[in-house]
């Protein structure tokens, strides 16, 4: 699965700088919006296709580790950040190293990318700040600089030096490498919804090469980007940055890598935020069950809003969101047996898988709804498939000259590293079409067979589903949206209840994450958590 993040510019009394405005990137990606996607929902690919219990009572616990550090990791965590200009004005650059393989420090190193923004006061400075926009493979170097180190609060910049590290394997550092443009093209227009055995072939097929083009270009790294050397990596960079504790903002995947901090060293957790928090008790199976069903959710909330907009192009004020939900799966059908035009300079046609993602992508911003229902009405009554790209575009970050960003490589490298897969054979996704279609009308079949993709990986899964309890860590905010399409809430209180210092922050709102979305009660909350230390009473809700 993916979890994205929307880097929507928070606005508060005070903030000096004007606002950002970014399109969606890296959040929470959805179990397989579609192939490339299909890494992409929430970090998973779990135990066992029949495996439907996500009890975390079922699972043990992450165990914290000692802390005193071991004498072979000492050279790597009395390093010191040496700081450069890099390109961005504001903003300082270092490169710090990590072992490859924790259990094997001699064996290598991994570099990793960091970046800050200095508190620029007035008042006491506070310490490091690290961010993660989610994904898993979402850049935090790129969130901090377009937008957290902007755009959050004028007075949480004041007092922290905003920091981040780009996770290994993504991005700039050492990041993992899978197909050239062209490839990724072709893979992310294959049919996730087979009509028959030799398209289902196919689709095993593509599976197939990206997954042998991963191991080809990073044999050894594929091994080392898990999520707990990923937090065992920001435990190097905390000691680098001179800071005894750590304090951060996660969203999406970020919870998930943060919970995990937590879990590993949960005397050194400072202040930490877990926005859109993910379940780490789920094997993938159920994780992209409950997600295709929050993408059903969010899609009815669209639905809802669009038949009482003027230029909805999938029904009128009398449409029940049930047969809104059947004209757009009808579309969807017509762009399967016939692809429509983009005007694309390579060629490309909108498909099925296309537009699918350009649908799912809108899910996770109402801010976007309107320029889905443009997308659409120019694609299903003028023949024009050019707005459903750009939205398919920026959710798999393909720029205008082919190139796609390593997300979606680093994304199913993660994934299919930290849980086994949720499926190991094109019969057992049939077998489990009718809870996914069950869950999601709309977009259960694509999403079922999206949840395929680690069935092939070529390195085993290291991971497997856990509580996290943390005892003994300060206290946790987790926030949770009511409607959130890619991390349901139901996820947000089951962290919770595992975290034995977790404070529950409920948006009662649509959308993927709550900081920064316009609710003045979540951000002045989280803003008194983070500069006064004051956690919210437990269960608090906003809207």
């Amino acid at each position: 699965m993916y979890t994205r993040r929307s880097f929507r510019p928070l606005t508060t009394a005070g903030q000096t700088d004007p606002p950002v405005r970014r399109s969606r990137t890296r959040r929470a990606r959805t179990s397989g919006v579609l192939l490339a996607a299909a890494a992409l929902l929430v970090s998973a690919c779990s135990s066992g296709s029949t495996t439907s219990s996500g009890s975390a009572a079922a699972h043990a616990a992450l165990v914290a580790l000692p802390e005193a550090t071991p004498a072979a990791l000492a050279s790597y965590y009395g390093q010191k950040a040496n700081w450069r200009s890099c390109g961005v004005p504001g903003f300082e650059c270092a490169t710090l190293k990590a072992p490859l393989d924790y259990a094997k420090p001699a064996d290598g190193d991994v570099r990793l990318a960091v970046a800050r923004k200095k508190a620029t006061g007035p008042g006491k400075r506070l310490g490091s700040l690290l961010v993660n926009p989610g994904g898993p493979g979402g850049s935090a170097i790129g969130y901090l600089q377009a937008y957290a180190g902007i755009g959050y609060p004028a007075e949480v910049r004041a007092r922290y030096d905003m920091v981040a590290v780009d996770p290994r394997g993504v991005a700039r550092s050492e990041p993992v490498e899978c197909l050239d443009g062209r490839d990724m093209d072709a893979y992310t227009q294959t049919d996730l919804t087979p009509d028959d055995e030799r398209e289902a072939t196919e689709l095993v097929d593509a599976y197939k090469e990206f997954a042998e083009g991963c191991g080809a270009d990073s044999p050894r790294l594929l091994r080392h980007v898990s999520t707990v050397e990923a937090a065992r990596d920001m435990d190097i960079v905390r000691a680098a940055l001179g800071d005894p504790k750590l304090n951060y903002v996660g969203a999406s995947y970020g919870t998930f890598l943060g919970a995990t901090y937590a879990g590993l060293f949960p005397e050194r957790a400072g202040r930490l935020v877990l926005d859109g928090a993910m379940d780490p008790s789920l094997p993938a199976r159920r994780m992209n069950l409950d997600q295709t069903a929050g993408f059903e959710t969010a899609f009815q909330s669209f639905a809802k809003d669009c038949v009482q907009q003027p230029d909805c192009p999938l029904g009128g004020k009398s449409t029940t969101p049930a047969q809104v939900g059947r004209n757009l799966k009808a579309f969807f059908e017509k762009l399967d047996a016939r692809p429509i035009p983009t005007g694309d300079s390579d060629g490309r046609t909108l498909g099925e898988s296309l537009a699918t993602t350009g649908v799912i992508a809108a899910m996770y911003d109402e801010g976007a709804w309107a320029q889905l229902r443009e997308a659409l009405t120019s694609a299903m009554k003028e023949n024009d498939g050019a707005g459903l790209l750009v939205l398919s575009d920026g959710y798999y970050e393909r720029d205008a000259d082919g190139r796609y960003e390593n997300l979606m490589f680093a994304n199913a490298a993660v994934n299919c590293l930290d849980l086994p897969a949720a499926f190991d054979t094109p019969d057992e996704v049939r077998n489990d079409l009718p809870a996914f279609e069950k869950a999601s009308p709309v977009f259960g079949e694509g999403l079922a067979w999206a949840s395929l993709n680690c069935a092939y990986w070529p390195v085993g899964a290291t991971g497997e589903p856990h509580r996290i309890e943390a005892k003994g860590a300060a206290p946790i905010v987790v926030v949770g949206t009511t409607r959130d399409p890619a991390t349901p809430y139901r996820w947000a209180r089951a962290l919770s209840a595992q975290l034995s210092s977790a404070r529950l922050l409920t948006y009662e709102g649509d959308g993927h994450t709550a900081y920064g979305r316009g609710s003045t009660c979540i951000d002045s909350t989280i803003n008194a958590y983070l500069l006064r230390g004051t956690p919210p009473v437990d269960g608090k809700r906003c809207s």
